[in-house]
């Protein structure tokens, strides 16, 4: 089976001459993409391995971009049973684990194999914080754990690339939106230790820590931003109402809740279908199982809310605020894993 090591280059090194020589006595065919390197550069590239396809762009457009390049490459002039290695430029990723992440995927062709690092030694405090940080925020917002959600040592067989060219993302926001979407498209994740290299403290990294932080996290943030807009909708106006209705004895907290819940769900469900998960399923078939899934959380809301209130003598705003953080996980992970996961990938 062939094996293809795909690398998006910007701005490359010595290292990247080396390993595409480690490459090649690997027995892999190399494809680089130069994501608008100045002219410096140039001289470098033209010092390659023999054999190796140097793809361009004319101006740099970011890692995303560059990956999509070199797939469609792969996709329109290589076999289709191949096997597909993305590696960083930099040195950062050690052949022989390029070696068994490829032979993972050659075994497990429905799968995305990812070389994750065991993060031992002298690693940079920014990178160990970073993926952290990155790793519990994934397992929250998508139900999957990943040791290592940065890593760029991935492995795929090429019936993969239809879905990987289909992900939304051009910079390094990309490769987490690939980890977002295979849950979703019930695509399996499988890991392969790898060593931790990080050279001269990893400054040799293109990555802006602000800016490219933001495009990673930027789906997280939205769902969460859906959410927080849901609960100010539900919270001002059960405020409103239970105010209003503080004549009404036992049945102005219930009815309040309900009615607060009602319009901040359909609030948070046109939210989400559009603008958080894209979502092109039916209404009929999102909707029905949203305001299902709404119906129950309220049923359970209502009873704990009313149980606060009026048995343990809890203030009414304080339980609202208990009571809502107790059903958000549960709702938050329904959506994403259920209602908005698209069944499959899209070939």
């Amino acid at each position: 089976m062939m094996k293809l090591a795909l690398i998006p280059s910007y701005e490359p090194d010595e290292e990247l001459l080396s390993l595409l020589l480690q490459l090649s006595d690997a027995g892999f065919g190399r494809i680089v993409v130069d994501d608008g390197s100045a002219a410096d550069a140039q001289a470098l590239y033209a010092q390659m391995a023999p054999g190796t396809i140097l793809l361009k762009h004319d101006k740099n457009r970011g890692k995303g971009c560059a990956l999509k390049t070199g797939l469609t490459y792969i996709r329109d002039h290589c076999p289709a049973d191949a096997v597909v290695v993305t590696l960083d430029a930099d040195g950062q990723h050690r052949v022989p684990d390029a070696v068994r992440c490829a032979e993972a995927a050659a075994d497990h062709p429905d799968s995305l194999i990812l070389g994750c690092r065991t993060f031992e030694g002298q690693v940079p405090l920014r990178s160990r914080f970073g993926n952290t940080v990155t790793r519990t925020v994934y397992r929250l917002s998508s139900g999957a754990s990943v040791s290592d959600t940065q890593t760029g040592l991935r492995a795929f067989r090429t019936s993969l690339i239809p879905f990987l060219l289909s992900v939304a993302g051009e910079r390094y926001e990309y490769e987490m939106n690939v980890l977002l979407e295979c849950p979703k498209r019930n695509i399996p994740l499988r890991e392969v230790p790898i060593a931790t290299v990080y050279r001269q403290g990893n400054t040799g990294s293109h990555f802006r820590t602000f800016r490219d932080s933001y495009r990673i996290y930027r789906e997280i943030l939205h769902f969460a931003g859906s959410s927080f807009l849901g609960f100010l909708v539900d919270y001002g106006l059960y405020s409103l109402l239970v105010t209003l209705t503080a004549t009404w004895g036992a049945f102005s907290v219930p009815f309040s809740n309900v009615a607060a819940r009602t319009v901040s769900a359909t609030v948070n469900y046109a939210v989400n279908r559009k603008l958080v998960f894209h979502s092109r399923e039916s209404v009929m078939r999102t909707g029905s199982q949203y305001f299902l899934l709404a119906a129950c959380i309220l049923c359970g809301n209502t009873f704990l809310l009313s149980w606060l209130v009026d048995d343990l003598g809890v203030n009414r705003f304080s339980a609202k605020l208990v009571t809502e953080a107790t059903f958000f996980t549960l709702s938050w992970l329904f959506q994403r894993l259920v209602i908005f996961r698209k069944r499959k990938a899209r070939t």
